[in-house]
């Protein structure tokens, strides 16, 4: 009678274990926090059905490379301890075989899954497994931590870990808080996070899923944010969810995943118009100076060409860089472009250099000693004939550059989008109604917001001006 006992036990775990999901729960060590630039030097694999380990696995590797002192220093592994062991291609059938058809978890799993797969990648192997993040499950099932970090939660759930910093005694641990979130999980959200469209294991570790769900399939400006509220990164999208989950799905880079790490909140402003969102794109990246924004982080500011009237009455010409709000005559790229350009006017005009901010001086300019000018600076002719000739030159200047006005998509139906730019130099962008003043370019200037013009602002209107458009271009 009791051996039928003890076989119908046996037979009741056997029939459990194959109706529960089997997860491998998976540590790994490496010589750093790059897929791309680093190797894995240990791993653990614990085959686990919920409730019981199954199977245990670990093994060191040999990464063909030197492992830094560090790394050494925080894992215990040395350059000798890696000299006899396997290299990845040796184990690769193993993990393999030993993950097959089971649920990959870890704690923080984009890094340990995104190491395999790199490693995979590079046999030409394909490697695919369904994914659960335990930091993630731990928010949802059991909020309220300090932290969600191994050592930290483990130590509040009275889980001890032997050999910290190795993999087989993190994957036990990871077991065993994976144990007490599945006794924990009454919602059955671990079900839910199995789920393909739960996105649960795509989105960072520290980013609210709310937060995801709730942005819009809308054009705009994004922002993702770190744990205190600094901008770390800006970008524009025709659809701001699509282009942020592509973000999180596209590429298995650890860069991107230590990236990715540092995202816990996600803004936005909605603009409407895709050349809005180019606009101002490019004014939020000077203005924050995000982390990982590498492009249109330097002002790379034009130099414009401005007019005044000095005590005398003469018009003079300067050449400077552009502030906010201050609108030139003309911009330029380079001060060397700005100043020949003025230097082409002194000649065909017959200007002074000296009253067009080319040359310094206390008294005439050195072209008037050499009979070269006119003597405008040494008031050898009047005002109104330099004046004059000033303003016919001024007009040559402006007669290539154009007044024009962007009426584009706004952020709802009823709403216009507006960018105006006046003599080629960029004002502002703004909304406005549809029963907008398109024959008055004043009016219109009340309707947006000033801000500096500047090279890349120029070449987003320069590319968007050269394709095809359903936007009205309104010259003035």
């Amino acid at each position: 009678m009791r051996s039928d006992l003890v076989i119908l036990s046996f037979f009741l775990d056997s029939k459990r274990i194959e109706l529960a999901e089997l997860y491998s729960i998976i540590d790994i060590e490496t010589t750093g926090g790059t897929a791309r630039s680093h190797k894995i030097i240990e791993i653990a694999i614990i085959t686990f059905d919920g409730t019981r380990v199954l199977d245990t696995y670990a093994t060191l590797i040999n990464p063909g490379r030197y492992v830094p002192p560090f790394i050494t220093s925080l894992t215990g592994i040395s350059n000798e301890m890696l000299k006899d062991a396997p290299a990845f291609e040796e184990v690769a059938g193993t993990i393999l075989q030993k993950t097959e058809g089971k649920i990959f978890v870890a704690h923080n799993v984009n890094f340990d899954y995104s190491f395999l797969k790199q490693e995979f990648n590079i046999l030409g192997q394909g490697f695919d497994r369904k994914k659960l993040c335990t930091v993630r499950l731990a928010k949802k099932i059991m909020p309220g931590f300090r932290s969600y970090g191994l050592g930290t939660l483990t130590n509040a759930l009275g889980i001890s870990i032997e050999n910290r910093h190795r993999a087989l005694g993190d994957a036990r641990a990871t077991a065993e808080v994976l144990r007490i979130l599945i006794e924990n999980d009454i919602q059955d959200f671990i079900g839910f996070s199995l789920k393909k469209n739960s996105r649960e294991a795509t989105l960072p570790s520290n980013l609210p899923k709310q937060v995801f769900d709730d942005l819009p399939e809308k054009t705009g400006v994004y922002y993702f944010h770190n744990e205190r509220g600094k901008v770390l990164y800006v970008g524009k999208a025709r659809n701001i969810k699509q282009r942020i989950l592509g973000h999180f799905t596209s590429g298995s880079g650890s860069s991107k995943r230590l990236f990715h790490e540092r995202i816990h909140h996600i803004s936005y402003e909605l603009t409407g118009s895709e050349l809005v969102a180019l606009l101002l794109e490019s004014k939020e990246i000077k203005r924050l100076w995000p982390e990982y924004n590498r492009v249109q982080k330097h002002a790379s500011k034009n130099y414009g060409l401005f007019q005044y009237v000095d005590r005398s009455g003469y018009r003079r010409l300067s050449v400077s860089g552009i502030p906010a709000g201050v609108w030139p005559i003309i911009n330029f790229k380079e001060l060397q472009e700005a100043r020949s350009f003025v230097y082409e006017l002194v000649k065909k005009f017959k200007l002074c250099p000296k009253l067009c901010g080319l040359q310094k001086s206390a008294h005439a300019c050195f072209d008037y000693k050499l009979g070269q000018c006119d003597g405008a600076c040494a008031g050898s002719i009047s005002t109104e004939v330099y004046n004059d000739r000033f303003e016919t030159a001024m007009n040559s200047v402006s007669e290539d550059k154009m007044t024009f006005a962007i009426i584009g998509k706004g952020r709802a139906p009823e709403e216009k989008s507006l960018v105006l730019v006046e003599n080629g130099i960029y004002l502002g962008h703004g909304y406005t109604d549809h029963d907008f003043p398109a024959d008055r370019f004043n009016e219109l200037k009340r309707r947006i917001s000033f801000y500096p013009d500047d090279r890349d602002i120029q070449k987003i209107l320069h590319l968007y001006m050269k394709k095809s458009t359903r936007d009205e271009i309104i010259y003035f």
